[in-house]
């Protein structure tokens, strides 16, 4: 196998957020859960996606980590080396983006990486180095209320100054608006004065696309989905990538469905409250957790009898931020968040194995990037084959389940994205990705 493109995201909804892109701009791709070991078949792929639980883990641990899939994406061939993080950029002042892409770009021996984590499908646009979510500054979004990555500053020259010894420069939109000779002369200038992280402003997807070309050829470049997508077609141009039917295919899906929601971001609070307006829902109180399994044994109880009655069903710890405060006051930061994914993990892998139906649930979506970890860790699952899109960085993706025909459909969503409607909705696509004569 030789790989066109290979991915390094810090967390698992993160890099189905980048193989759904790139699924969606025509390339095969598999993502995998951790470093593959030595002789993994993955198939005929363009790409892979390499999906870490690196975003909120100690530097040191983060950059080991992604030096190891560095290696063996390396070792596949690839290209040109990706590293995903989320498109509001969350990383604490001691990392990891900046170190992470420091110990990368020292292992390629690279002169200078782009950070380009707009993504505005998403909403998410860089002006002038300020991040923004629609139309307001990243430190006004909601994102400065993050249990884990609070995001105070909208300014990311300055956030990432602050995670490296490095110079950081900015390629401004007015660049950009010059064309292509113009953006490459820019990074050019500011490689010879040693700038080697380039923050990039992009407004729109013809900004994406003029960055995916200038960089093209670059070791390593970083950034959220919105650049996966744009750099297909620069693959393409060179003539690494060939046409691909259906590249997002999957098998027909069956079994239970059921929905585990971890975020209490603020998007899918809304989606959550949606769902239980026409669906059961269970909600997981991390401090009931803490007293022992009687709370865990009635939400497995609800579940199980929710999906024999045919479902969708859910169960939630998504909480407001007085309430997550209140839970990590009493149990600290890091115990209520690991408390609530061991829960949800425990659950997926008891209703998936049995408990919905004959079937078990075979159609799962999860919410929020932790939860998303701790789901597919308890399931053991080491490899998704990457499918349709249900919203933008969100898609269907399948995973073999031992002893059964249909495989394990599973959709990990990341807290900040989809539409209100999203849990519903997206049982929906996944009936039309995987019906008969459906693309």
């Amino acid at each position: 196998m030789t790989l066109v493109l290979g991915a390094i995201a810090d967390d698992f909804t993160g890099a189905t957020d980048l193989a759904n892109n790139l699924v969606r701009a025509g390339m095969r791709c598999v993502q995998t859960i951790g470093v593959p070991s030595a002789g993994t078949d993955l198939g005929e792929v363009d790409a892979v996606v390499v999906a870490l639980k690196s975003r909120s883990t100690p530097a040191e641990q983060a950059m080991a980590d992604s030096l190891a899939a560095l290696d063996w994406l390396r070792s596949q061939g690839a290209r040109q080396i990706f590293f995903k993080y989320c498109s509001t950029f969350d990383s604490t002042d001691a990392g990891n983006i900046g170190p992470v892409a420091d110990s990368l770009m020292q292992r390629l021996d690279a002169r200078q990486t782009v950070m380009v984590p707009a993504f505005p499908a998403n909403g998410r646009t860089v002006y002038q180095g300020h991040l923004f979510v629609g139309d307001r500054l990243l430190n006004e979004c909601g994102m400065q209320h993050h249990p884990l990555n609070p995001m105070t500053d909208a300014d990311l020259v300055r956030v990432l100054g602050r995670q490296t010894p490095h110079a950081v420069g900015l390629l401004a939109r007015p660049v950009l608006a010059r064309g292509i000779e113009a953006t490459r002369a820019h990074l050019v200038t500011l490689a010879d004065e040693r700038v080697r992280h380039v923050i990039c402003d992009a407004l729109d997807e013809n900004d994406l696309a003029l960055l995916a070309e200038a960089v093209v050829d670059y070791p390593l470049v970083t950034g959220g989905s919105g650049l996966g997508q744009a750099l297909p077609e620069q693959y393409r141009r060179r003539g690494w990538l060939a046409e691909v039917s259906q590249p997002g295919r999957l098998a027909p899906a069956a079994g239970g469905a059921l929905v585990l929601s971890g975020s209490c971001s603020r998007a899918t609070l809304g989606q959550v409250a949606r769902f239980l307006e026409r669906h059961p829902g269970f909600a997981l109180d991390p401090l009931e957790l803490a007293e022992g399994d009687a709370h865990l044994e009635a939400a497995l109880a609800f579940a199980r009898e929710g999906l024999v009655k045919g479902g969708p069903v859910m169960v939630y710890a998504s909480a407001d931020p007085e309430r997550v405060k209140a839970a990590q006051a009493e149990l600290g930061t890091t115990g209520a968040g690991e408390l609530v994914e061991q829960a949800l993990g425990w659950l997926a892998r008891n209703l998936v194995e049995g408990g919905g139906g004959d079937e078990g649930v075979g159609r799962l979506v999860v919410a929020g990037g932790e939860t998303s970890g701790a789901v597919v860790s308890a399931l053991g699952i080491r490899q998704l084959r990457i499918g349709g899109q249900i919203d933008p960085g969100v898609p269907w993706t399948q995973a073999p389940r031992d002893g059964r025909e249909a495989p394990l459909s599973l959709a990990l969503k990341s807290g900040n994205f989809g539409t209100e409607d999203f849990f519903s909705r997206a049982f929906t696509v996944l009936d039309e990705l995987t019906g008969e004569g459906e693309a």
